[in-house]
């Protein structure tokens, strides 16, 4: 009997290290997924994302050359009730107006979601942007999904295109 319940606790014994063991390798493989995926953002990607913090830095600053600055001069722009402009210029004109009514005290807070490069030049960004701004008196808040196409043309990275999605506030 003595024999059989050691038998029973060398065994759970060596389980319990592979289990040990099987948890450390796995940790540690997570570990260093996570640290090649911080390694890998390049020269590029730090472009990239410089561009959406070039963004809401403009917004920010209700300057609607500087939020314009990044747009390609072609650039096509779909705002979040459909409407679609093209150019940068327009895309200025359309900001010096919201900036200068509407969204005048706003603040706007971009959360890149990903970042995927289709080619070494074309990246597409997903960005969640945290919009505050008044209205009537009142404190509003607004969520939009946003897509960006970028693309890098002698060097330089700019916003080819830019889908703006509202998110469905919860209603309780």
């Amino acid at each position: 009997m003595k024999t059989l319940l050691l038998r029973k606790e060398i065994t759970f014994m060596s389980q319990l290290k592979i289990c040990s063991v099987l948890t450390a390798v796995i940790l540690a493989l997570a570990l260093s997924g996570r640290a090649q995926k911080s390694e890998k953002m390049g020269p590029d990607e730090t472009a990239v994302r410089q561009i959406v913090q070039h963004v809401q830095d403009g917004w920010n600053a209700h300057d609607a050359k500087a939020f314009a600055a990044p747009f390609n001069a072609d650039a096509d722009y779909v705002i979040v009730n459909g409407m679609h402009i093209n150019g940068r210029d327009a895309i200025e004109k359309g900001h010096i107006g919201i900036f200068a009514t509407i969204y005048k005290d706003s603040r706007n807070i971009a959360a890149i979601k990903s970042v995927r490069f289709l080619r070494k030049d074309v990246a597409v960004v997903h960005v969640e942007w945290n919009l505050e701004f008044i209205a009537g008196g009142k404190t509003q808040r607004g969520r939009a999904f946003n897509t960006m196409i970028m693309t890098k043309d002698n060097g330089k990275w700019g916003i080819a295109a830019f889908q703006n999605t509202p998110i469905q506030m919860e209603t309780h």
